[in-house]
């Protein structure tokens, strides 16, 4: 194809596709059914984790479960019975551990079968000034936010491809798309994460594996309560979320194969604007909205949680 030619199937294509995207602002995309998929979360024994595995649950999917919270995960498992699950395993998982991600994977290929839906939800969050924050707890960010993804991705992510069916969510952050003051590691993991995830699309893209689907979720503050303590300068503008709220949320963007998640919608603007403002316009949005002194009053979980 020549060069006119292939830059008029470029704008044309270019052109239906922003108009498909207005489309589906007024008209809602169908839902894929979900029912008989198995789907495994990370981070299952709470917070969103718990709430996605009960509302996977009610909709007929088999549920693989991962914490490392034993207590946490029994609760879930119980909450996800009483709600329709036919089938709940569960698996105490340690995701900052390569071997027990890959040991646990195999369990769970052996006693269950392919993942099909594939949701990375754990994550950890120091809180603190980087020179404030030790060694030991920013190498566990990272492995616990970014690499965990890197290893669940290379388990279950062949049988997606030979089968030219799956689904990748990537539980991020809107701190992954911002840096924020006294979040380096949290937004340094969540900004990999992003990149990870928008890479591995490309890459089934790339292999023709339309069926393998992305989902990247960029949340704000949402109230599980591993962000206690951190305030929202503008709650009127920019509230904390409710944790069912973007739990339903992250269900109908999977079901829906929406690519990219980001709750709540100003976040889109914020995003849109930061590519075009100058370094110190961009600033001056975020010290008015909060960002630089969002953690002062940062607690996080109690050490029992």
């Amino acid at each position: 194809m020549n060069f006119f030619l292939e830059t008029l199937k470029v704008i044309v294509l270019f052109f239906y596709y922003l108009l498909e995207s207005l489309v589906f602002l007024v008209v809602p995309r169908r839902k894929k059914n979900v029912s008989g998929e198995i789907v495994l979360i990370t981070g299952a024994g709470g917070g969103i984790g718990r709430l996605l595995a009960v509302k996977f649950a009610s909709l007929g999917a088999t549920l693989v479960l991962w914490d490392i919270n034993q207590e946490g995960l029994n609760h879930t498992v119980r909450l996800a019975k009483e709600n329709g699950a036919g089938r709940v395993h569960s698996y105490i998982c340690d995701c900052s551990k390569r071997l027990d991600v890959y040991r646990v994977a195999d369990q769970v290929k052996k006693e269950v079968g392919d993942v099909s839906i594939l949701i990375n939800n754990a994550g950890v969050v120091i809180g603190k000034r980087f020179l404030d924050s030790p060694d030991s707890l920013v190498e566990k960010t990272m492995d616990v936010n970014t690499m965990a993804h890197f290893w669940t991705y290379k388990a279950f992510l062949p049988a997606m491809i030979a089968s030219n069916h799956g689904h990748l969510v990537s539980i991020a952050s809107s701190a992954g798309l911002c840096g924020v003051n006294k979040l380096s590691d949290y937004c340094a993991s969540k900004f990999a994460a992003v990149g990870f995830a928008e890479s591995i699309d490309m890459e089934m893209r790339s292999l023709r594996k339309t069926g393998v689907k992305t989902t990247i979720v960029c949340p704000y503050l949402i109230n599980t309560g591993m962000f206690d303590g951190a305030q929202t300068k503008w709650p009127r503008v920019l509230p904390s979320l409710d944790p069912e709220y973007v739990a339903e949320r992250i269900i109908t963007a999977v079901r829906q194969n929406q690519e990219m998640l980001l709750i709540p919608r100003i976040i889109y603007v914020f995003y849109f604007l930061k590519g075009l403002l100058p370094v110190k316009a961009s600033v001056l949005l975020l010290d008015y909205f909060g960002s630089l002194d969002i953690m002062n009053t940062f607690k996080g979980r109690p050490k029992k949680e």
